[in-house]
């Protein structure tokens, strides 16, 4: 039997694939156990710096498996459907790690849920994005209410959650629900690009920083001001001149060639 998750690092990437195709890689109880599995994997290993989640197949993610949902496979409760296996939110949320979501499909439900766990988020052309919730019976339980009106406006979520209709890649991007979409065959070349740029700054300023916006996003503007200049106070205790200026003459190099 095939590996629900595939797990592959090279020049400091980890790729995280959803890897259950025939099933438009559905969220089961096992997925959720080894994707979780996964993601604490990443973030012990010290010689990762980024993250790439995807998916196999012609889907991202269809969300939790609704055979499972529905007690036909014998794994009980719906409560126990969506919530066993680990908390994989918990898991990417706790990565300290950048995670890149390369949307290569079909990014339904738990699935879309998994999508806005990431970091930032690139589409394939052929991706779809839709929340099924209301249609299905259930409410979202991996934060879909709370952060896509966050991320879109509350009345085009309110159009997505209470239709289940379906919205385009081109569409998530004026919306900026994604941060770009390119050619299917150009996804994962476009996300390692990414990456790699990434890699490029101070590993761990990277890592604070991303814990800093995290952290004070859900903050009134206020205390997300006080929280930066306390991170930077701290930050700024284990920096050295001559590290900065090594870093400073990269970046100017950089430019030159970026211009």
């Amino acid at each position: 039997m095939a590996d629900v998750v595939l797990l592959n690092k090279a020049e400091s990437i980890a790729t995280v694939t959803l890897n259950r195709p025939e099933a438009m890689n559905a969220l089961s109880l096992e997925l959720r156990r080894a994707l979780v599995e996964a993601f604490r994997d990443v973030a012990r290993d010290e010689g990762v710096g980024v993250v790439i989640l995807t998916g196999a197949g012609r889907a991202f993610c269809a969300g939790i498996d609704l055979k499972e949902l529905g007690g036909e496979t014998g794994q009980g409760s719906a409560a126990q459907a969506v919530g066993g296996g680990g908390n994989v939110l918990a898991a990417m949320e706790e990565c300290p790690r950048p995670i890149i979501g390369a949307v290569n499909g079909f990014a339904i439900t738990g699935g879309f849920e998994l999508a806005l766990a990431c970091d930032l988020l690139i589409a394939s052309r052929a991706a779809r994005f839709a929340d099924t919730h209301a249609r299905v019976g259930i409410l979202p339980g991996w934060g879909l209410s709370q952060k896509l009106p966050r991320l879109i406006g509350i009345g085009r979520a309110k159009e997505l959650s209470l239709t289940g209709n379906f919205v385009s890649a081109e569409q998530a991007a004026a919306w900026g629900l994604v941060n770009r979409v390119v050619e299917p065959e150009d996804l994962l070349p476009a996300c390692r690009a990414l990456a790699a740029d990434m890699l490029s700054c101070d590993p761990p300023t990277l890592r604070a920083y991303k814990r800093l916006i995290d952290r004070g996003y859900g903050l009134p503007l206020a205390d997300g001001l006080r929280l930066e200049r306390e991170a930077n106070l701290e930050h700024v205790k284990r920096v050295k001149p001559a590290d900065v200026a090594e870093r400073r003459r990269a970046i100017q190099e950089r430019g030159r060639r970026q211009g």
